[in-house]
């Protein structure tokens, strides 16, 4: 179950707030579907109950917040847009890495694959998917922790008729088996043909809150289509029969030489036209919307319009003739009548339409909410049962003595209207947009995210490539000294291509993770946790050794190849020149990811990269060789007299070396560089937790 409590977003400037003060309910084992045109607040209002958007308010699911559930995504889940998923990646990679993120069984993508309907697309990249196959996705994305709750944002908007009948039939079955659906729409008729609640919006306020049988009884209402060239003179000849005959006709022009008629039938307005000599291109019976602020009975109607005491209410919504009265409004700061901008009238000829004056029954299932007596206002909403934000509602009706706020965060309550004073509430508490948890299972995750997609063997070919050419063209110039020669470092180069390969997919390893963040479709910006991180460095070191040793020996096997053994003959020193090669590989992609991390890019990643050797470097080098800076030299032997101990197996040589590679200006600016980035990283985490 689905409790919003006085939702309200942040203004911008001078305007009025997106969604103010926004509260309903949605229920287990139903569908509830929240409509409005667009800019009514539909998407905010969702936003703010996922905690994705700053604003105010409280949303209960099962009773909890969404910040107060271990893991969001196995309560609630989320269908925000498109799917957020590499181009490259195939559908059933992409279904498998999200199971690791959510901790569940690779044989649960399977299963949704099936429920889905994409078995048969297993193997398509996500890229290449029709705008039907990616809702389903997107849906099968969400049903992959197999949450209760399912929360969509116009889900079938864009669609052809038969996927939006399945993916409304998939809500409809996941709400059978006793889980919540709530889902946006801007179609009247499609909230009402799908939904069993249908909460709507206007302006950001909460105008009506109705069973979809109620809602389709004062919101939709049949009406006869009328194309022809003579649409104001039809409209002006079927004006005036209705009015000679006494009956409830509202004839309304669409623009061009269109009508919509209310109150009369296809018969009627054919023999109209035909007595008159009309032609008509078209004349079909609908099913029209009466738009949002439909309660607004225009002042001119009012006076241009009555009706006799023995006649029902007309369609416009007049009053008795000679009487017309003022809509009756709530007082200021109170909160509107859940029906206000409805008007409860059916075109019928034997004239068994509800009077205007007539306030609409509120019918919602659940032992709190009866049927309401005829002149009570019942709110668009109510708090929870037994939670803090249960109150009385509001009523009109003179000799009701309680009144029961139904806005439990409203900034005031709403008295009868006799006198009772609004009374000031305490503000609905804030919401703070956090990011998304680690993955449950943050090694296995990014595994899969990193060879799902070919970007990566791509880079390592083309960095093989390119290292085996450099190393050809340096063998044949000459001047070049064997260690450079056989990682394909030109004097010239700050890096060498294995270096800014692994910085490279360092930098992917996060850049991928905004631009097509698959972590954040439930929980809003991509985590920023320990997990994740040590996961990615994990991932990358293994790259960048990888793609370190495949360099060497490719660029040792071509330079044999082609000039001969002699010329890649193993140095005296390789341990401490494989050390250090090994170590700016994997520094290198270590400054990438960190780097990403930070600055939420791929191009500032490698940017960091490259930095290191181009500026990072020479300030090393220009304060370390400075003349008023005491230098650093014999630091290991220092260190070894200081131990006073011998390591096993020599380790106390693998120790100097390893000191000996910091205490040099490229070994000095890439610890410099990492500890920054680093520190950069954890203090932007420890500030989002702060927040």
């Amino acid at each position: 179950m689905i409790q919003a409590f006085g939702l309200t977003s942040n203004p911008r400037k001078e305007l009025l707030p997106a969604v103010d003060d926004v509260s309903f309910e949605a229920c287990a084992g139903r569908v509830t579907a929240l409509l409005g045109a667009s800019g009514a607040g539909k998407t905010t209002a969702l936003r703010l109950m996922l905690e994705l958007q700053r604003g105010r308010g409280l949303t209960y699911f099962r009773g909890r917040p969404l910040h107060r559930i271990a893991h969001p995504a196995r309560e609630v889940g989320v269908l925000l847009g498109d799917v957020p998923g590499h181009p490259a990646r195939t559908v059933r990679g992409h279904l498998r890495m999200l199971c690791a993120a959510a901790g569940v069984p690779v044989r649960r993508a399977d299963e949704v694959l099936e429920s889905a309907g994409l078995e048969s697309l297993r193997d398509e990249r996500l890229g290449a998917l029709s705008r039907g196959m990616d809702r389903r996705l997107g849906l099968a994305c969400a049903l992959v922790p197999d949450p209760h709750t399912l929360v969509c944002d116009d889900p079938a908007g864009a669609l052809c008729a038969q996927d939006a009948r399945w993916l409304h039939g998939a809500l409809r079955a996941h709400a059978a088996q006793g889980g919540t659906v709530l889902f946006s729409t801007p179609d009247p008729k499609e909230a009402a043909r799908n939904a069993d609640h249908v909460v709507t919006l206007e302006k950001g306020r909460v105008v009506a809150d109705q069973e979809a049988a109620e809602f389709s009884r004062t919101r939709l209402r049949p009406r006869v289509a009328v194309r022809t060239p003579h649409a104001a003179r039809l409209a002006a000849l079927v004006a005036k029969e209705a009015r000679t005959a006494r009956r409830s006709v509202e004839v309304v022009p669409e623009g061009g030489n269109r009508l919509a008629v209310y109150g009369s039938t296809c018969a009627d307005i054919g023999e109209t036209a035909f007595r008159n000599g009309i032609l008509v291109h078209q004349l079909a019976d609908e099913v029209g919307d009466m738009g949002p602020g439909a309660g607004a009975v225009p002042a001119a109607r009012n006076q241009e319009r009555g009706e006799t005491d023995g006649d029902r209410a007309q369609v416009a919504g007049t009053q008795a003739a000679g009487a017309p009265a003022p809509p009756r409004t709530a007082p200021s700061g109170a909160p509107r009548h859940p029906h206000a901008g409805l008007r409860q009238t059916s075109a019928t000829e034997g004239g068994a339409d509800t009077t205007a004056a007539e306030t609409v029954r509120h019918r919602t299932p659940g032992p709190r909410r009866a049927l309401a007596p005829e002149g009570v206002a019942h709110s668009a909403s109510e708090g929870p049962g037994s939670g803090p934000g249960d109150a009385p509602d509001a009523s009109d009706a003179p000799d009701v003595s309680r009144h029961r706020a139904s806005r439990p965060f409203g900034a005031r309550l709403a008295g009868s209207v006799r006198g009772v004073r609004d009374e000031a509430v305490t503000l609905p508490p804030p919401i703070v947009v956090r990011s998304s948890p680690s993955p449950l299972r943050p090694l296995r995750y990014e595994l899969r995210r990193a060879l799902g997609v070919g970007t990566g063997f791509v880079i390592g070919a083309v960095v093989l490539l390119v290292s085996t050419v450099t190393a050809v063209i340096l063998a044949r110039i000459g001047h070049t000294p064997q260690a450079r020669l056989l990682a394909a470092w030109p004097q010239q180069m700050p890096l060498p291509p294995a270096a800014l390969g692994a910085g490279l997919l360092g930098a992917l390893a996060f850049g991928d993770e905004f631009r097509h963040p698959a972590l954040a479709a439930d929980r809003g910006t991509v985590p920023r946790r320990m997990g994740l991180l040590t996961a990615k460095l994990v991932v990358s070191a293994a790259t960048a050794l990888l793609l370190a040793a495949l360099t060497v020996g490719c660029d040792t096997e071509v330079l044999r190849l082609f000039y001969g053994a002699e010329l890649v003959q193993v140095p005296t020193d390789w341990p401490a020149l494989s050390a250090g090669w090994l170590a700016l590989v994997v520094g290198c992609a270590w400054s990438g990811v960190l780097a990403a991390g930070v600055f939420r890019s791929t191009s500032a990643g490698l940017a960091a990269v490259v930095a290191v050797p181009v500026v990072v470097v020479p300030l090393v080098q220009k304060v370390w060789q400075g003349p008023s800076v005491r230098t650093a030299a014999g630091l290991p032997m220092r260190v070894r007299e200081s131990l006073l101990t011998q390591w096993p197996f020599g380790g106390e040589r693998y120790v100097a070396e390893a000191l000996r590679l910091v205490a040099q200006p490229v070994g000095g600016a890439m610890t410099l560089s990492l500890t920054t980035l680093l520190c950069a990283y954890l203090l932007t985490t420890l500030r989002g937790r702060v927040r």
